[in-house]
């Protein structure tokens, strides 16, 4: 994962990204990536549980 991170707190899912952080072009050229799971992935604790996240700016 590229600037995410998550935390499950009961049944509450807090995810955190640094909205300053950059890591280039997505692979079309069409924006700037900020943070990505980088495809699906299992949140914490709740390996039946799944989420896919991807955070851009247009450039």
């Amino acid at each position: 994962m590229k600037n995410v991170e998550m935390k499950l707190t009961g049944n509450i899912l807090t995810i955190t990204v640094d909205v300053s952080k950059e890591y280039g072009l997505s692979s079309s050229g069409k924006s700037t990536i900020i943070a990505s799971t980088e495809g699906n992935v299992s949140i914490p604790g709740k390996e039946d549980v799944k989420i896919g996240l991807n955070i851009y700016r247009k450039p």
